[in-house]
């Protein structure tokens, strides 16, 4: 069995986030981790690389950097990893993104493609299922299980207030959850092989049956109108020794204080 994991290296937002001119990200400028919802998904894809047998190739896009998460995904178990960088694809949106690993993934052969089913960066849950799209493939979303079946999937799938079970044949891809599972830890000897391995870079001229129109900032049709980072607040005030009266009344001045009410 051969599994696809896409990955993304995100901003670690604990250390702040910095923003160019055009409002893109600044990936440059800031410090970096992998994609959670992404970690859960090679997770799962290692797991079932240890119960029944599987390649696992990670492949991600990005700034040269991002191949500091395909030697992360290696160390922890991958088997090979492709970086796709080239700066024509660089400002993509999620039409863009989309259309770029779908045409890095027609270069491989896959029964099972796994997703994160979001970026904490985005936040949209569009590139996934944008994926399946391109490629033609069924996918089930938000999965917190995973199992095989011969020559199919069986997906516990995250549905509102209760969960549903799907069975899909393969190839399909699959949008996995933070929840899915915990993450394992890179080993000393991991680490030691990754840095090993040869990462292979794919750029433009590797993407299969994409339009240079669907590519990068041209090709992304979504326009950032503007964009910041989130202005760090003042601590809150304390109040003690309030009876509830006086507690009512102290909030409402307060409010009353700052054009609330």
């Amino acid at each position: 069995m051969k599994i696809v994991v896409c990955v993304k290296q995100v901003p670690d937002t604990k250390g702040g986030v910095k923003f160019k001119p055009d409002g893109t990200l600044d990936r440059a400028a800031m410090l970096t981790i992998m994609n959670p919802d992404d970690k859960a998904g090679l997770e799962a894809a290692l797991r079932l690389k240890d119960q029944y047998g599987a390649e696992v190739t990670v492949v991600t896009m990005g700034l040269p950097k991002a191949e500091e998460v395909l030697r992360e995904a290696m160390a922890m178990g991958a088997d090979n990893g492709i970086l796709v960088t080239d700066r024509v694809l660089g400002g993509a949106d999620t039409w863009a993104t989309s259309q770029t690993i779908a045409g890095a993934l027609r270069n491989l052969d896959y029964d099972l493609i796994i997703t994160g089913r979001q970026a904490i960066d985005g936040d949209t849950a569009q590139v996934g299922p944008q994926i399946s799209e391109h490629l033609g493939l069924p996918v089930i979303s938000y999965a917190e299980g995973i199992e095989i079946d011969g020559d199919s999937v069986i997906v516990k799938r995250q549905f509102d207030d209760r969960y549903m079970m799907l069975k899909a044949k393969m190839p399909c891809l699959i949008t996995a959850l933070s929840e899915l599972n915990e993450p394992r830890y890179m080993t000393p000897g991991g680490i030691f092989d990754a840095y090993k391995k040869e990462i292979t870079v794919w750029g433009r001229k590797d993407l299969k049956d994409v339009l240079d129109s669907n590519l990068g900032l041209k090709g992304s049709p979504t326009q950032i109108a503007k964009a910041s980072d989130k202005v760090r607040k003042g601590a809150g005030v304390k109040e003690t020794n309030l009876d509830p009266s006086a507690a009512a009344n102290y909030i409402v001045e307060k409010l009353t204080e700052k054009h609330v009410l």
